[in-house]
Formats: C-alpha cells, sequence, structure tokens
C-alpha cells in the first residue's frame, strides 16, 4: 500500500514541523488544512520569538501567535500604539522594543495600564525618549520582570535606577550602557544601600555598566556588598574605575565574568587584586588597559588559574609573560591576545606547548609573528576559530 506524508497522524507532523525555521513553519500552514492544524501545534512554535512591523491594524494577528503558543514578541517598527500590543497579547513573556526610536514616555504609559504579571524580559535598547518616568511604570506594573534592557537610554538617571530597585524584586540581569547620568548614587540603590527608599536588586545576576563614565570605585563598593550573587560584571569603558575598587571585587565568590575592558586606570596592581582574593573567574577582559604588562600574567597565572577565556588584546605583554602565565592555565580555551606586538614566534610555541585545550586564538595585528609560528599554534588539536594576522 504507498502512503504519503499527508496520512501521517497531525502529533508526528507537528514533530516534523519543529524542525522547520519560522518561515517554513509558516509556509506549512498554508499548504492545507491538515498541515495548517499540525503547523498550529503549540510544541512547534516552543521559543520562537514572533518578529512583528506593526503598520496597520490586523485583527487575526494576535489571536493566530496566541493560538501558536508564542509567547515572545520583537517589534521591528512601531507605528500603531503599543497598548495594541499589550492588550493582544494576554500572555506576553518577553517584549523586545530594541531601537523603536519613536517610543515615547507617553506610548508607554498607555500600554502598561495595569499588573503584567507575566511578563518575564523587557527590552528597550536605543530607545531614547524613554525616562525615569517609564521606568516608574514599569517599576509598578511589570513586577515579575528578570531580564531589562535600558542599553543607550541616555535620560534615565539615577532616580530611575531608584524606582527598579523599589519595584523590580526578581530582576536577574540588567543592562544600563552608555547611560550617561548615572552615578554611584544610581548604583546604590541596585546595590540596597537605601533600604530606607528601596530594598534594591539584591537577586542581580548579570550587571551591564558598559560606557557609564560617572562611575567610581564607590559603585564596585556597593556592588560587593549588596550584589552578592553577580556572575556577569561589564565595566568596559568605565573609565572612572581604578586598582583601588578591584579590591572590593576581589572577594565575590559568585562572579565568573569580568569585563574590564578600555578602563584606562586599570594595571598590574588592579589584576594582583583580583587574583590575590577569592575569585573563581571563568572569564576575564582587560583588553586596551594599556597599564596591564607581563606582571599581570603572573598574578593570573598564581590566582585566577581558572580561567577559560582571557582577552588581553593591545595589552603591554611580551613571550616573557606568556612564558610565565601559559604552564599553569591548561583549562584555558579562548586567548586574545590581537594587537599585542610584542609577541612573537616564541610565544606562540610556549602557547602550543601548554595550552592544549585552546579552541580559539586572535592573533589579529601581532605583527611580529611569521609563518613559523603560525604553522606551530595551528597544530593545536582542540582550535577551531583563529583570527590571524591582518
Amino acid at each position: 500500500m504507498e502512503t504519503h506524508i499527508s496520512c501521517l497522524f497531525p502529533e508526528l507532523l507537528a514533530m516534523i514541523f519543529g524542525y522547520l525555521d519560522v518561515r517554513d513553519k509558516g509556509r506549512a500552514a498554508q499548504v492545507c488544512t491538515a498541515w495548517r492544524d499540525a503547523a498550529y501545534h503549540k510544541s512547534v512554535w516552543r521559543g520562537v520569538e514572533a518578529k512583528l512591523h506593526l503598520r496597520r491594524a490586523n485583527p487575526s494577528l494576535f489571536p493566530s501567535l496566541q493560538a501558536r503558543g508564542i509567547r515572545r514578541v520583537q517589534i521591528l517598527s512601531l507605528r500603531r500604539s503599543l497598548s495594541y500590543v499589550i492588550q493582544g497579547m494576554a500572555n506576553i513573556e518577553s517584549l523586545n522594543l530594541s531601537g523603536c526610536y519613536n517610543l515615547t514616555d507617553n506610548g508607554l504609559g498607555h500600554a502598561f495600564v495595569q499588573e503584567i504579571g507575566s511578563l518575564r524580559a523587557l527590552n528597550l535598547s536605543l530607545c531614547k525618549q524613554i525616562t525615569d518616568s517609564s521606568l516608574g511604570r514599569i517599576a509598578q506594573y511589570l513586577k515579575g520582570l528578570e531580564v531589562l534592557e535600558l542599553g543607550g537610554c541616555s535620560n534615565i538617571t539615577n532616580t530611575g535606577l531608584l524606582l527598579i530597585a523599589w519595584g523590580l524584586q526578581r530582576l536577574k540581569s540588567l543592562n544600563l550602557r552608555s547611560c550617561r547620568h548615572l552615578s554611584d548614587v544610581g548604583i546604590g540603590h541596585l546595590a540596597g544601600m537605601t533600604r530606607s527608599a528601596a530594598e534594591g536588586c539584591l537577586g542581580l545576576e548579570q550587571l551591564t555598566l558598559q560606557d557609564c563614565q560617572k562611575l567610581t570605585d564607590l559603585s564596585l563598593k556597593h556592588i560587593s556588598r549588596g550584589l552578592t550573587g553577580l556572575r556577569l560584571l561589564n565595566l568596559s569603558f568605565c573609565g572612572g574605575i581604578s586598582d583601588a575598587g578591584l579590591l572590593h571585587l576581589s572577594h565575590m565568590g559568585s562572579l565568573r565574568s569580568l569585563n574590564l575592558r578600555s578602563c584606562d586606570n586599570i594595571s598590574d596592581t588592579g589584576i594582583m587584586h583580583l587574583a590575590m582574593g577569592s575569585l573563581r573567574l571563568s572569564g576575564l577582559d582587560v583588553s586596551f588597559c594599556d597599564k596591564v604588562g607581563d606582571q599581570s600574567l603572573a598574578y593570573i597565572a598564581q590566582g585566577l588559574d581558572g580561567l577559560k577565556s582571557l582577552s588581553l588584546c593591545s595589552c603591554h605583554i611580551s613571550d616573557d609573560g606568556i612564558n610565565r602565565m601559559v604552564r599553569q592555565m591548561h583549562g584555558l580555551r579562548t586567548l586574545n591576545i590581537g594587537q599585542c606586538v610584542r609577541i612573537t614566534d616564541k610565544g606562540l610555541e610556549l602557547i602550543a606547548e601548554h595550552l592544549s585545550q585552546l579552541t580559539g586564538i586572535d592573533l589579529y595585528g601581532c605583527t611580529r609573528i611569521t609563518k613559523r609560528g603560525l604553522e606551530r599554534i595551528t597544530q593545536l588539536p582542540c582550535l577551531k576559530m583563529r583570527i590571524l594576522l591582518a
């Protein structure tokens, strides 16, 4: 007897459709009624994020999304009221509005008028018109929020962080990249240093403060005292922090990833503080820290030998520093030493000899490396990714 795919039970069709990309899932649903019913099974769309251009009214849009169990939405362009989305997606879990430049406090205020208990992630990155007023709404009505992205929201101030610290007790991840008005006071609010006004976001696990230029070592003191469960901290381009601030971070036993890229006042002394503490870092980035040199590699080998990823691009390190480090760093998987112009073939030979588990290395701009060194490094058994000479 001849069989055909149309003879399969709907459950089996749904399993097959689950392997298709989003566009092909939609195309499958247009073939026939049986395929449409199978393609609309919620298991087919599990984890899918709908990417929408909201330009004109479409009465069937949100019922269709809900029928498929889609609860994650990204708005690519917003020409309708945001309340149109909120009213249409009763059980929304994730809302991405990144880059919706026309979103204002007024528009967000009309959308968030009652508690939305299902929403766990909200991305407002580059929504430059958003101010503290919107954060007040968010803190009031989105108390279940776990992820909040505010990168590039340059009108947010310390008052906004106070509101977040008051209302978002379940927050696990907060991105404040390039929020230029924030200072140590705001970080103190997050860390629960002003208990009379706000408890703080003491459950934070990821905090991005990249390019927050007003922060000083006092912020790091607040973080170390209040955010004791923090696992990832991004301080890249924070020129106001120094070696003294790293002393505060050096005893944060939960911290696994620390980004200090382009922090101009970090030197070998700061790396010593990190290495002599109780950190168990798996990732460290000190790229473009001009005062970090060979001595830092010796400290890293002594106290941060559990690192899986280390970035030292454009640091003043040489073959001698590599020699001090590699003998203790057998678990290292990724090493970025691009633009370290003092590294030669000898350094690569040391890396190849001792870092047998290396899967990726960045050598861009290492002008003293020759074909001999490259041939040696490419013999590493696990190497999958290479960014070689320019």
